[in-house]
């Protein structure tokens, strides 16, 4: 999942200074999510309500950003080269996008007290193996839908590049 990361950076990274920013963001979180992982692997008692405040800020923060910084600038993008395609792609993205949203908000939740990082605490290595899959699903979406918007207005040789990638 890290190196998909770096990967996304490399591919995306000065496009947009709001992506760019955003993608740090990312990886931040991943960093998180592997401390809080291995934290657990460790010693489960041991992990604290902080360490997982830390990284539900983290994922809370990125999940916002992109709702409400990064795919409305990518739908305005679309719109102002007259793509079409582009923004269809978008409205099916995102749709798919609401699942991993759904179980964050559900993290969050679970262990947003003292006394539910308590009660749950057992359940924490499966969170973290569900958040896997469903972010590890949600950064290839978004990676899509970054690489699909900027496609429409890169050079023809870039374009012609990011397509066949996709």
């Amino acid at each position: 999942m890290l190196e998909d990361c770096k990967s996304a950076l490399e591919r995306w990274g000065g496009v947009h200074r709001l992506i760019d920013r955003w993608l740090d963001e990312r990886r931040e979180l991943l960093v998180q999510f592997v401390e809080l992982k291995e934290a657990c692997d460790a010693e489960l008692e041991a992990v604290s309500k902080a360490q997982i405040d830390r990284f539900s800020e983290l994922l809370m923060d990125y999940i916002s950003a992109g709702h409400f910084e990064i795919y409305p600038q990518l739908r305005e993008e679309a719109k102002a080269f007259e793509d079409d395609a582009a923004l269809a792609l978008a409205d099916s993205l995102l749709a798919r996008l609401e699942m991993s949203t759904e179980l964050v908000l559900s993290f969050d939740a679970e262990y947003e007290s003292p006394g539910r990082v308590r009660q749950h605490l057992g359940r924490l290595p499966a969170w973290l193996e569900r958040l896997a899959h469903g972010l590890t699903e949600r950064f290839a979406l978004e990676d899509q839908l970054i690489g699909r918007v900027h496609a429409a207005h890169a050079p023809d040789a870039a374009r012609a590049e990011l397509r066949s990638e996709l």
